[in-house]
């Protein structure tokens, strides 16, 4: 809901209010983030108490700091906000002052529709603020939108060029949000190439600090999101706050706090590597933002989270769609691989219970290791007798899809498409490229190569029966440069606006086709990408252990049904680890399921497991796509134990995973309901007020065991006949 009233924007959704006003030299001030409050007490509060705080200057030449303002949008202002800019515009004569003021607002029941980049989508109300700079033709309009069924604001910004000279902007961010003095914390998720998103909370010092990737994508090493803790907050109690970007490029998110104690949080592109020209008469759209408050703990901000990019980022034709059960080769075979031992993998797949074969990477070109023939997308008739069809007719008489991977942004300089486009990749002709998995990164910003790769991935979805798609990614971008472009501070920012031109054409010309993203594993695991992809392989680590830590940290702003995690081989070929298949098993259970491993060379006892597995997973899937999560014990700093509750309250999955020798026997379970009455495996009774308060008796297990109990509501007599159990 949003109401205005005399410059007073009232923005409300579910259980939170934010309100701004404009005050009387005509700035856009934030006046209050928090929870729910009513119109009328806000609007007294911002007339007797917001207002009566501001300096009383009427002329603006006089000499007033505006950095004493909580302010909706940091600019370099001339008269003296010395914040952190929000925005940096350079005119023709190089001028960058500048001091935007409230112009006009408008409310329009609807949500906005980015063409270019990922957005939230679904019913809601926009609120689009215009402030116009006193000293060149340029507006920003801040666009707010809100959802009744979530606890989520969007913002983002547009510049508008509306004079008649171009500009250069410098920086652009999405928002900027100032909150009142107290101790904050900072959580950040963190990591590197095989332990992505480990969560990090430290104190907020005075000055800025900075997370932030110049990498080409969002990063192994720094996620898009930061919530900003309050006082002490925690899991359960305390306020909070969340910034998650809906971008996957270079991205910045700042937290200042400034000599009044008071933060600033705000973000967008990352200003390394971005200068845009602007013609006139022409809009510069940053990425949206999903800001999020909770009033009881980072464990609700994460539910409302999930539900907001289930409800609104997520395509919803697969969202709440069951996921298929996958196996994929690449750690069974890597390149070293025939229609043999492919089709022995797909037999053993299909006994199993497993719906899906994915064949990874090294059936293109020539490419037998991982120095040749990206971009070459052709089948290696050689490698596989028969072509994809030989897969798919094999996969089709055993009852199972068939998927497929892709790199489509990358390039090895032994390729047929090499020798012909050298240009197409990525750097300056005379200077050695940087490497990585020797390879190099095809030029997105350019049409004409996005086009190329389309239209060669098409040919092989038309010509095949593909169900599956595993779009990977494995290198950061080195080289930030176009031969085709005259501004190469563009470069960054177009080649991402690249990559989602083509996501945004394939998933549309094939929407029957289930992509998963992928970029080394969680290197551009992010809600732009989460647009396209409904789901992305968490990571390259599928050692059970890291996994534990790695899929905890993602579920602080996603939902379990975007994680894919698998089943690995034993020993773990990331860690060389032993341990057991059912902990392997349970700790991809919460996520969308699979194995990456060869189902030949399981043992009889293993097999059984697997099988076990599968059908578990088939009662419990339904919680993965839409139930609420509940981390009730944190294996960074002990076992591991999450549940997962449904909606009604009816139903709950619960995993238990030691990392100890002799773990606890009683552990307090959530989001239960108090009055209703549950069975535990069909065996134990309890009430839901008992479970959460006493706590659930385990048994004692050793080291690296595991437990995975369904909760149902015990219903004695139903009318309708129904019965709530798995």
């Amino acid at each position: 809901m949003i109401k205005t009233q005399n410059k007073i924007f009232y923005i409300c959704g579910k259980n939170y209010t934010y309100a701004m006003y404009v005050n009387d030299m005509g700035f856009l001030q934030h006046a209050y983030y928090g929870k729910k409050i009513n119109h009328n007490d806000l609007l007294l509060y911002i007339n007797e108490v917001c207002k009566k705080l501001e300096p009383l200057k009427e002329d603006l030449n006089l000499d007033f700091s505006l950095d004493s303002m909580p302010s909706e949008f940091g600019c370099f202002f001339n008269h003296g906000d010395y914040h952190e800019p929000s925005v940096i515009i350079e005119q023709l004569d190089g001028a960058t002052m500048c001091r935007y003021r409230y112009f006009s607002h408008e409310v329009k029941d609807e949500v906005i529709d980015i063409a270019e980049l990922p957005h939230a989508r679904g019913c809601g109300q926009t609120l689009s603020i215009t402030l116009k700079d006193d000293f060149s033709d340029m507006e920003i309009v801040l666009n707010y939108t809100v959802f009744d069924d979530c606890d989520v604001i969007v913002r983002n910004a547009e510049i508008k060029n509306v004079g008649h000279t171009a500009i250069v902007i410098k920086k652009a961010f999405s928002f900027c949000l100032d909150l009142p003095k107290a101790e904050y914390k900072l959580l950040r998720l963190h990591g590197r190439w095989a332990g992505e998103r480990i969560p990090e909370i430290t104190p907020i010092g005075h000055a800025v600090t900075k997370l932030q990737s110049i990498r080409g994508q969002s990063s192994h090493q720094m996620n898009p999101f930061a919530a900003i803790l309050k006082d002490d907050c925690g899991e359960d109690v305390g306020e909070c706050y969340g910034a998650q970007l809906i971008y996957s490029g270079n991205f910045a998110i700042t937290a200042e706090i400034d000599y009044n104690d008071r933060l600033r949080i705000q973000g967008g592109i990352n200003e390394c590597h971005f200068e845009w020209e602007l013609d006139p008469q022409v809009n510069f759209v940053t990425p949206q933002v999903a800001l999020c408050y909770s009033a009881t703990g980072i464990g609700q901000l994460s539910r409302e989270y999930a539900d907001f990019i289930r409800g609104h980022i997520v395509n919803s034709q697969y969202v709440y769609k069951k996921r298929p059960i996958v196996v994929n080769n690449w750690e069974a075979t890597y390149f070293d691989f025939d229609n043999e031992r492919l089709f022995s993998i797909i037999d053993e797949a299909a006994k199993l219970g497993i719906d899906t074969f994915v064949l990874d990477d090294g059936w293109f070109g020539k490419r037998n290791s991982d120095a040749t023939s990206l971009g070459d997308w052709f089948v290696n008739n050689e490698k596989l007798n028969g072509g994809l069809k030989a897969l798919t007719d094999r996969c089709k008489n055993n009852g199972l899809n068939f998927g497929i991977w892709f790199e489509p942004e990358a390039i090895s300089e032994y390729s047929d498409l090499y020798r012909v486009h050298p240009d197409w990749a990525i750097g300056k002709e005379g200077v050695e490229p940087a490497r990585w998995r020797n390879q190099l990164v095809l030029d997105f910003t350019r049409k004409d190569v996005v086009d190329y790769i389309f239209n060669a991935v098409s040919k092989i979805l038309k010509d095949n029966e593909i169900s599956y798609v595993k779009w990977d990614f494995n290198r950061n971008i080195s080289e930030f440069y176009s031969r085709r472009l005259t501004n190469q501070g563009g470069f960054a920012h177009r080649y991402i606006l690249g990559v989602y031109y083509l996501a945004e054409k394939l998933t549309k010309e094939f929407p029957d086709v289930f992509f998963e993203g992928c970029a080394g594993g969680g290197g551009r695991f992010d809600t732009g990408m989460l647009y396209y992809f409904p789901q992305i392989w968490t990571s390259d680590n599928t050692d059970a252990i890291e996994r534990m830590k790695i899929q905890w940290g993602t579920s602080m702003c996603y939902p379990l049904s975007s994680m894919s995690c698998h089943v690995s081989a034993c020993p773990n070929h990331q860690t060389g680890r032993v341990t057991p298949i059912e902990l392997r098993g349970t700790i991809a259970s919460l996520g969308a399921t699979g194995y990456e491993l060869d189902l030949t060379k399981l043992s009889d006892l293993e097999k059984l497991s697997v099988k076990q597995q599968i059908a578990n997973y088939k009662k419990i899937d339904e919680l993965i796509l839409k139930g609420d999560l509940f981390r009730l014990s944190d294996p960074f700093y002990g076992d591991f134990c999450e549940m997962i509750v449904s909606k009604d309250k009816r139903k709950a999955y619960f995993v238990y995973a030691t990392r100890n020798e002799r773990s606890k026997n009683v552990i307090r379970l959530k989001g239960l309901d108090a009055s209703k009455l549950y069975t535990v495996n069909d065996n134990m009774t309890f009430s839901g007020h008992a479970l959460m308060c006493v706590g659930l008796p385990l048994p004692v297990m050793d080291k690296n065991m595991c437990l995975s109990l369904t909760i149902c509501e015990k219903i004695s007599k139903s009318t309708d006949g129904a019965r709530y159990e798995f």
